[in-house]
């Protein structure tokens, strides 16, 4: 089985981050653990639940990666002996949820001898003991900063018969060297910094996950190739403002060097990255994603208010003006760019005035897609005391009114795709009709979800396959690429979809035939030792394990 390293980093060449700028790779050592098996040696089961964002997914794929090192395995769909619930904490509605299924896990757990319940990530770290107190059934309580700590706190609630909180006020070790499973073959999520520098006063996230802390380059390379050595190729660099990665070294064109340098890792075909700000949104990180071919024509790029007046009460440090600067100069080089935003409706003191200036930007915007929040007022931030709360009603009103105008500019803006031809990345189940329309679900280069049929007597593309389709049709929120002449599906198979194939051939227990080797791995990666990618050894794969609940569902009337 061959192996491909990642590029040399001792290059002085300016396309990729200085040798200075490296640290050698650590990887968290998860020892076995008593407490992962009952008293007939049987190995306990395991269920980890998502409240949150991209963030909170990646640190659940460590947490199930973490559990399955120490012992645990994934309970598959059925009940689990152990169920880890890593919370969010941006909005009042992460409250309602996480005690919700706690109240819910009660019940269960008075049925299911040996359970245990554990409660880690940001409302973990922001609540500490009141979740002891409004839920005494639950074994353990975690903090963002020791997510590696999971299976020793079970084992030790296990063996000492009581709850176990751990809170940690800073970073015991950074959460992309522990150990992960990832929820896809064909995908990956790449963490390069944790925390956050800025003081938006909206926002809890710095309180709760720190300052900001960056990893090396070296590090983020060897991950992201290993990654790709295990069968994927698409990856998301990940960052509370990603695009200030290298404050904490001192390179403030650190981010654009690196995706310069990971589009040089063969069998990388797309990279993405969530979210920039765009206070420090530089014109180098532009060039870099027009330049470097497997960067995706998409940005999401959070404008929160078109109101400069609320961007300075929110302490955002952009003006409109400079937000519509950014979007233009991006179209500029690449014009086919999707662009995706966050906004906040109703934030304290927000004027009708105020409110018509968020319209304007969204009108010159034309975003693709808008993720659009309610304000709710967040205990421990400056803006939960502001005067001038807008009620209730007014914000309804507000957001309906920005909700009917987004989905105009993205049913607009789907149209212009109509008749252009564009090559998906093949979903596993992103269709919730597919089953019914007979369709398959891919995402097209600019991230936007495309359905397409598989006329008779096609072959069937795999997850993690690339098709070739023309759009037909267009929704606010999707297109459709029906056949129009009936010929057989443009397919080219990859080693995405060889990792799927042998995820699969495992998962039912079936041997993988011999000979049907390709350059990766379902287990951990094998590795040149010295190459680059020999230092992190932090993928152990794959399916299960994890399950993504979206904190802010699209019904829920608040977005």
């Amino acid at each position: 089985m061959s192996s491909v390293t990642a590029p040399s980093l001792a290059s002085p060449s300016s396309a990729t981050p200085s040798s200075a700028d490296q640290s050698p790779h650590t990887t968290t050592v998860i020892t076995p653990s008593s407490a992962a098996r009952d008293a007939e040696g049987r190995a306990r089961t395991y269920e980890v639940r998502t409240f949150g964002c991209q963030m909170n997914v990646h640190d659940s794929e460590r947490l199930s990666g973490s559990l399955e090192a120490a012992g645990y395995v994934s309970a598959e769909g059925a009940e689990a002996d152990i169920v880890v619930i890593n919370t969010c904490a941006v909005r009042e509605n992460a409250d309602n949820k996480l005690y919700g299924n706690l109240g819910y896990l009660a019940s269960v757990k008075r049925k299911h001898a040996g359970m245990q319940i554990a409660v880690g990530g940001c409302l973990a770290q922001k609540d500490k003991a009141t979740i002891l107190a409004k839920a005494p059934w639950v074994d353990v309580v975690f903090g963002t900063h020791n997510m590696g700590s999971l299976p020793s706190l079970l084992e030790r609630a296990r063996h000492n018969g009581e709850a176990q909180l751990e809170i940690l006020e800073s970073l015991e070790t950074f959460p992309s060297t522990l150990p992960t499973k990832r929820d896809s073959s064909y995908s990956g999520w790449v963490s390069i910094s944790v925390g956050c520098n800025n003081t938006c006063t909206f926002c809890i996230v710095p309180a709760l996950r720190g300052k900001e802390k960056d990893r090396r380059p070296g590090e983020i390379l060897a991950e992201i190739q290993a990654i790709v050595d295990d069968g994927a190729i698409e990856v998301t660099l990940l960052g509370q403002n990603v695009n200030s990665y290298g404050v904490e070294f001192g390179d403030r064109l650190a981010f654009g060097k690196l995706l310069r340098a990971a589009g040089q890792i063969p069998g990388l075909e797309r990279i993405r990255f969530t979210s920039p700000h765009p206070a420090a949104f530089t014109d180098d990180v532009i060039d870099a994603m027009a330049d470097t071919p497997a960067v995706m024509p998409q940005l999401h790029m959070p404008l929160q208010s078109g109101s400069d007046r609320v961007l300075k009460a929110m302490r955002r440090s952009y003006r409109s003006t400079k937000f519509l600067g950014i979007l233009e100069r991006v179209r500029a080089q690449m014009p086919d760019a999707a662009i995706s935003t966050d906004i906040i409706v109703g934030f304290p003191g927000e004027t009708e005035e105020d409110f018509l200036d968020t319209m304007r930007v969204v009108e010159e915007s034309r975003f693709a897609t808008a993720f659009t929040f309610q304000y709710s007022i967040r205990p421990g931030t400056p803006a939960a005391t502001m005067p001038d709360q807008v009620p209730k009603a007014v914000v309804q009103d507000r957001y309906e009114r920005l909700i009917a105008l987004q989905e105009r500019i993205s049913w607009e803006e789907n149209r212009k795709v109509i008749g252009r031809e564009v090559e998906l990345l093949v979903a596993n189940g992103e269709g919730r009709k597919d089953g019914a329309t007979h369709r398959l679900s891919g995402r097209a280069p600019d991230s936007r979800l495309v359905h397409f049929d598989v006329p008779a007597g096609s072959n069937l593309p795999r997850p993690g396959d690339m098709v070739t389709v023309t759009v037909t049709q267009a929704a606010p929120f999707h297109l459709i690429a029906d056949s129009l002449d009936g010929a057989p599906l443009r397919i080219r198979r990859t080693i995405a979809g060889d990792a799927w194939d042998r995820d699969q051939a495992d998962s039912c227990g079936v041997p993988t035939p011999a000979g049907a080797g390709s350059a990766v791995s379902l287990g951990l990666p094998t590795l040149r030792v010295g190459s680059p990618a020999a230092l992190n050894l932090s993928n152990l794969n794959q399916h299960g394990g994890a399950t993504t609940i979206p904190i802010y569902p699209v019904d829920d009337a608040e977005r």
